[in-house]
């Protein structure tokens, strides 16, 4: 049997008081056209996308109205992009920072709210968390089927300045990561044991960070022979050129 959600409330003035929406990115715009609510998705939910992080099937069917810019939305929540460089980079507690800002325009309401989405998350996976915020009542009085999410409550009455963009606030990945991939990643032998590589992982062959003896030796061998040779080379040039001079 399935955890329910825990009940969450508001703890940010903002959240309790209209928008005052502006033009630009944070504030819905009527009329506007399936190509401009296919960028303002990408922007919301990938901040930029490069060609390669496209999803043109999605985009297909988004402009021959088989499905919603709600469905659209899932889609780019689910897919490789936002795994790889969303999901896989952040604890659950981070994932649902991010969603939650993306999805639902708005930072997440404390720990209380990150400790129930987190539990839904280690219960449904990322898929299930994406369905529930994207089926939720918020999400559902606030955007509908058919309007990009936006950022909410950014421009408040009596604010001489509006608040950061979402995606100011929150980095792609933090020091979480970092740690975790510095950890991750074999010490270089190369680097007097203090850099590290950048990504990858240390063949079971090597011992205490260093290459098997008869790497070693077949390496030094190598440099031997070639130094030799660069050394033989030049002995060879100089001394056809100090012929030549003496024959002229």
């Amino acid at each position: 049997m399935a955890l329910p959600l825990l009940a969450t409330r508001p703890i940010t003035q903002n959240a309790r008081v209209n928008s005052f929406p502006i033009g630009g990115d944070e504030a819905p715009r009527s009329q506007v056209d399936v190509e401009e609510q296919i960028e303002q998705a990408y922007r919301q939910i990938f901040f930029h996308a490069f060609k390669v992080d496209r999803e043109p099937m999605l985009e297909m069917q988004l402009r021959n109205s088989d499905i919603t810019v709600r469905d659209f939305v899932r889609g780019l929540l689910l897919s490789r992009k936002f795994r790889e460089g969303f999901y896989r980079c952040n604890s659950n507690y981070r994932v649902v920072e991010q969603v939650v800002g993306r999805v639902l325009g708005r930072q997440v309401h404390g720990d209380q709210e990150r400790i129930a989405w987190s539990i839904v998350i280690a219960n449904h996976g990322l898929e299930g968390f994406v369905d529930a915020l994207l089926s939720s009542p918020e999400y559902l009085q606030n955007f509908g089927l058919d309007t990009v999410p936006f950022q909410r409550s950014r421009v408040l009455a009596g604010h001489a300045r509006a608040q950061l963009p979402f995606n100011q606030q929150a980095p792609r990945y933090d020091a979480y990561w970092r740690e975790v991939s510095a950890r991750r990643a074999p010490a270089s032998p190369f680097a007097g044991g203090g850099a590290q590589f950048s990504g990858g992982q240390m063949s079971t062959a090597w011992v205490g960070g260093q290459p098997p003896k008869l790497a070693q030796t077949v390496w030094l061998a190598l440099a031997a022979i070639g130094a030799v040779e660069i050394l033989r080379l030049l002995l060879t040039t100089a001394a056809s050129m100090l012929s030549t001079g003496s024959a002229g």
